[in-house]
């Protein structure tokens, strides 16, 4: 079983696109089962009175666009715990894996990464919060997530 946490800065975007696109693909290749799959914030922006706020409207729409469904997914945030838990914890952007570093008190089993560096295109997934191109933000996910998953099965 390989764990996988994919962070951004509020798990409303990125992360939580990250993860369903990721959980999609493994579907759709018969893994799920050799996977457990989840997303996670850096920031508690996104969390009120212990409830996390579910994925942003136009990030499930675009998830929906791709028949993917965020359906019961709200945002959570990173705890020092999950580096134990977890064999991988992808950050979407350098911001996200500074503060990932910050949080789980360094990464000395290198567990850290950022998505797109999988890619033939290394660097940032853009912040679609910002943008709000979430088509682009689909795309560069999507093609991370395929690198990644091609990466854990060669």
């Amino acid at each position: 079983m390989t764990n996988i946490l994919f962070v951004c800065h509020g798990n409303i975007c990125r992360s939580p696109m990250a993860e369903f696109i990721f959980k999609n693909m493994l579907s759709q290749r018969g893994l799920s089962d050799a996977f457990t799959v989840a997303s996670a914030a850096t920031s508690t922006e996104e969390i009120w009175g212990g409830r996390g706020n579910p994925v942003y409207p136009p990030a499930a729409r675009e998830l929906a666009k791709h028949g993917i469904s965020a359906a019961g997914k709200h945002a959570v945030q990173l705890q020092r715990s999950d580096y134990a838990k977890y064999d991988l914890l992808i950050g979407m952007n350098s911001a996200n894996i500074r503060n990932m570093h910050r949080m789980l008190g360094g990464d000395p089993e290198g567990k850290i990464r950022k998505l797109m560096d999988y890619t033939n295109r290394p660097g940032d997934v853009a912040d679609p919060w910002y943008s709000d191109r979430f088509d682009i933000a689909y795309r560069d996910i999507e093609e991370g997530c395929a690198a990644l998953l091609k990466s854990l099965t060669e």
